[in-house]
């Protein structure tokens, strides 16, 4: 289907400033041809006055060129840059709200409550509790593509130490029981606060796009789950189906950096928990019994040839045991040990080939020990976000064009997870890209003092002054983007 929607990226990013000086002469010009016997009174007036005009468009154009150099990049969508420029500083109050208001994965009341109640003033159809705390805001704005815009709602339970006025100061007690601070650690809140500032532009420019423009605040992707449980309770079938799925996502980079890839970008995520059955003993009479450590010690070791004999090296894979735990005393062998497993792929025929091998090993392993056969759990996992290869590449391509190709760049493939992969598996295009938010003078200090900057850091703060503009700003061309021309269906 076509939509005969004029190209929004007609404009350019030139500035055209006024012109006093050709002003000027024009108007000297037709004095001087209406009373050809002016005096030499009127000539001394003209070079006086020209010295104090010279002057002052020098001013003007020094304040323009220092605006658009402290304001860093701009888009050729003048109305996107006019709002930004008038509207950052209420976001930016957004923003430390949500900063200093953290909830973890499945908790997010009071931060749903906030995105919903700053979407309906906006002018958007909000519904609550879709999933959990998930919320939906529906902006229909005439015929066209439906275009959908994801935000995640939750924080971490890691105890902030940015040393931020404005740090959080929430703390909780786990199911385990362990007391925590919570933070935003990994940008939630900067993507919350992108949304809202869609929510308000689009909004405020109808004039500018048609279709219909949906946002959704996504609980629990922390902990996974969230994405899921939206699409279980009908997030494409009680809303407007989209055409598309976009997010960003923020990366521990230099600040005004975006980047996109399209096909796999993120991880299949699998936890697995593994009990290996021994039979318990005197440490000093290991004969007598069926040590259940040496027989994880040496699954441990052998599940890493899985990932370095029996895959391609041209696969990415992770098999990671993050946890063993057995035994009371010194000198007492335990009945088991138990293993905790993370595993990563990207690929479906990957991610089974290492879990049969998992599973394979273990029960090699006890069996050459004469042990009973262990026990292999696992949990649901996350799977791999694969970009759609034409909606990213068209993306990528009208970002560069728009603001800049030196603000954008070809993103790397991680083993991290990210649940919005089951907005694409359940069949709509998706793309998520990244946005770089932290400071480059910052990032150089800590390499020099040996030092990394990773989300999930106690440590991570966002250069919000510049962060937040370039995520309104990218995201509002990819928006517009889509709304001229849709990618084709799967």
């Amino acid at each position: 289907m076509s939509y005969p929607t004029p190209d929004p990226f007609r404009a350019t990013d030139a500035v055209f400033l006024p012109n006093p000086k050709q002003d000027f002469l024009l108007l000297l010009r037709g004095k001087i041809a209406s009373t050809r016997g002016a005096t030499l009174m009127l000539m001394a007036w003209v070079l006086s006055s020209w010295t104090l005009i010279n002057g002052s468009l020098t001013v003007v154009a020094q304040e323009a060129n220092a605006r658009r150099t402290v304001d860093g990049p701009r888009c050729n969508l003048p109305w996107v840059e006019e709002w930004l420029d008038s509207n950052i500083p209420s976001l930016v109050a957004d923003y430390w709200w949500l900063h200093e208001n953290p909830e973890v994965s499945f908790e997010e009341v009071e931060t749903a409550a906030y995105v919903a109640k700053a979407w309906e003033a906006a002018g958007l159809e909000v519904t609550k509790n879709v999933g959990g705390h998930g919320v939906v805001g529906v902006l229909a704005n005439g015929s066209g593509p439906t275009i959908m815009l994801r935000t995640d709602l939750d924080a971490l339970p890691v105890t902030e130490a940015t040393g931020l006025p404005r740090a959080s100061t929430k703390k909780i007690v786990t199911a385990s029981g362990v007391s925590t601070g919570v933070m935003h650690a990994c940008g939630h809140d900067v993507h919350m606060t992108n949304l809202i500032g869609m929510a308000r532009l689009f909004s405020a420019h109808r004039d500018q796009w048609k279709g219909t423009l949906v946002l959704i605040g996504q609980p629990a992707e922390e902990r996974g789950g969230g994405a899921e449980a939206m699409l279980k309770d009908g997030l494409f079938t009680r809303f407007p189906r989209p055409d598309a799925v976009v997010a960003l996502h923020c990366e521990a980079s230099s600040v005004e950096q975006v980047a996109f890839r399209a096909g796999y970008m993120m991880a299949n995520v699998d936890s697995v928990d593994i009990r290996v059955h021994g039979r318990g003993g005197h440490g000093a009479a290991p004969h007598t019994a069926i040590d259940p450590i040496v027989q994880a010690s040496e699954l441990v070791l052998s599940l890493q040839t899985s990932v370095s004999r029996e895959l391609k090296p041209t696969e990415p894979a992770v098999i990671t045991v993050g946890s063993i735990h057995a035994g009371t005393k010194h000198n007492i062998i335990g009945d088991y040990c138990d293993l905790q497993l993370t595993v990563r792929s990207y690929s479906p025929e990957v991610r089974e080939q290492l879990i049969a091998a998992i599973r394979r090993k273990a029960k090699g392993i006890a069996m050459a020990y004469g042990a009973e056969e262990p026990t292999v759990t696992l949990s649901d996992g996350t799977p791999s976000l694969f970009n759609h290869e034409a909606l990213t590449l068209q993306l990528k391509n009208r970002v560069s064009a728009s603001i800049g190709p030196n603000y954008v760049q070809e993103a790397e493939q991680v083993m991290g997870g990210e649940d919005f992969s089951q907005y694409g598996i359940a069949g709509v295009p998706v793309c998520m890209y990244r946005l770089g938010v932290i400071d480059a003078g910052r990032l150089a200090a800590m390499k020099k003092r040996g030092q990394t900057m990773s989300l999930h850091s106690p440590e991570f703060y966002p250069d919000i002054d510049r962060a937040l503009p370039m995520a309104v700003r990218s995201m509002a061309v990819c928006a517009v983007e889509l709304f001229a021309s849709p990618p084709p269906k799967k």
